[in-house]
């Protein structure tokens, strides 16, 4: 029997990144998984991948209405939770002095606001026992230029991991927050960067990525490295 046989994981954000990774990982290992995304395209192209039994839903995380959506979906098909696995975010990049309202809204109310109402809105649907992971980064204790509002809404989780997983201890569902470090994955496009700023920023990032790792006396930051804790049935809190 596969580890994860019988047990039903939610990856937020399941449809590229990180989060299709850890689908993919989740599904290998038996889990029934759920998937979701604000791209119908990139959902499809999901189920392709990982196949036709995981269960993808369009939602995006900064709207109640389609958080409601996904867990109606994954109760009618599945009933219970026992992984959550909550991922979906963005990164958008720009200096403190050109930083707009906008800018500010737009990640706060994915990264931080929708984090944050996918496990209250989890919560009838989880199983005592289950396990939450809410997906940081390395920014969010390293700090980064240009990523003031990225940085602060990545440190927010981790506060709110803490506090999820006191509150929650007596039901013994678990709660942790990891934090990789630089991965180049889709959401690069998407930082509102031009080209020739995308280029330099990956380049400086990507070169920070074995700084990082020699601080925290990590090797890899990898999806491998952090997936272990998300997949053992006894991580703690």
């Amino acid at each position: 029997m596969k580890r994860l046989e019988g047990k039903v994981a939610v990856v937020t954000g399941g449809n590229s990144g990180i989060g299709l990774a850890t689908a993919k990982r989740l599904h290998d290992e038996g889990a029934r998984v759920a998937i979701s995304g604000r791209s119908q395209k990139t959902l499809d192209e999901a189920v392709k991948f990982l196949g036709n039994d995981v269960l993808a839903v369009q939602a995006d995380v900064s709207k109640l209405a389609d958080t409601d959506r996904l867990f109606d979906a994954v109760r009618q098909r599945f009933g219970k939770i026992d992984i959550l696995f909550v991922n979906a975010g963005v990164a958008k990049f720009a200096p403190l002095d050109s930083v707009t309202e906008e800018h500010f809204d737009e990640q706060f109310d994915i990264n931080t606001k929708g984090a944050y109402f996918t496990i209250r809105k989890a919560l009838p649907i989880l199983n005592d026992g289950a396990s939450i992971i809410l997906n940081t980064s390395v920014v969010s204790h390293e700090g980064i230029v240009n990523g003031t509002v990225y940085a602060a809404t990545k440190a927010a989780l981790r506060s709110l991991a803490r506090s999820v997983a006191a509150e929650l201890v007596g039901r013994n569902i678990r709660v942790n927050a990891v934090a990789p470090g630089p991965i180049k994955t889709p959401i690069f496009e998407r930082t509102g960067l031009s080209k020739e700023a995308l280029a330099e920023f990956s380049k400086t990032v990507l070169a920070n990525e074995a700084l990082w790792n020699t601080r925290r006396g990590r090797r890899d930051r990898r999806i491998p490295g952090f997936l272990g804790c998300l997949l053992h049935h006894r991580c703690g809190n």
